[in-house]
């Protein structure tokens, strides 16, 4: 498991989750550790991968559009990157318990992809990068 999959994929379904609940979502950030055999690797977005697949401990603080503190956490169990996290989660918000779930997310969705930038029918292009030295000489 991936902790820096779990914190990214929890941030956007729990996102989305609450939106869906009627909480109007400023921002939200998750970050993750995973546990199990003595262990204990944290990470976020930019975190390290892990080796071998345990359960993660998943923590999100955010704020509302009315400045209520969001708070995002429980175990992850598994994650489909970009499209779901299972295991058991809480959030709340101004002290109220707002879900509980055991999924986040569409594990079935199909993989998010991006097309290349640029027109479409062009495909993908080398960038064009120009370099020039300019030495100056003592005297001149």
């Amino acid at each position: 498991m991936n902790t820096a999959s779990v914190a990214l994929t929890t941030d956007h379904t729990a996102t989305r989750a609450l939106e869906h609940e009627g909480v109007r979502v400023r921002w939200l950030t998750c970050m993750a550790s995973l546990e199990g055999n003595g262990a204990k690797e944290a990470g976020t977005a930019s975190g390290a991968p892990a080796a071998t697949r345990r359960t993660a401990r998943v923590d999100c603080d955010g704020r509302t559009e009315d400045g209520r503190t969001i708070a995002l956490g429980g175990q992850v169990t598994q994650a489909v990157e970009g499209r779901c996290v299972r295991g058991d989660m809480t959030a709340k918000t101004g002290g109220r318990t707002v879900f509980r779930a055991t999924l986040l997310g569409n594990c079935a969705a199909p993989a998010t992809s991006r097309p290349p930038a640029g027109a479409p029918g062009q495909g993908v292009r080398p960038t064009v990068t120009v370099t020039v030295t300019v030495t100056a000489q003592p005297g001149k």
